[in-house]
């Protein structure tokens, strides 16, 4: 069995197609994660693509492995998708920033 990948654990949750995608506004307004911390993550994102292009997936899912790697995007909206579906980066990375997003509520 394929793991499921945290964009279709959200789909599923929020009663979507499995593959569609959302907007970081459609995100932040279903799950009341603001869109200033979104951003954040995305921007943090970016750079770990930047500076860090060995921990990039190629569109296999392989990380650091050959071939065409993810776009920065695909990153970005990766990365976002697992912070709010409790994800490794919402517990590691990014942590600072769901404790932001809790102290709101």
């Amino acid at each position: 069995m394929v793991a499921q990948t945290n964009r279709q654990k959200f789909n599923r949750k929020y009663g979507f197609d499995k593959d569609s995608s959302h907007s970081k506004k459609d995100i932040s307004k279903l799950t009341g994660v603001s869109m200033s911390i979104l951003n954040e993550v995305a921007k943090r994102a970016g750079g770990a693509y930047t500076n860090n292009p060995g921990s990039v997936r190629n569109v296999k899912g392989v990380k650091g492995g050959a071939g065409k790697k993810m776009s920065m995007n695909a990153w970005k909206f990766g990365r976002i998708y697992s912070f709010v579906m409790g994800g490794t980066t919402q517990k590691t990375t990014d942590k600072d920033l769901w404790a932001k997003h809790k102290s709101k509520k």
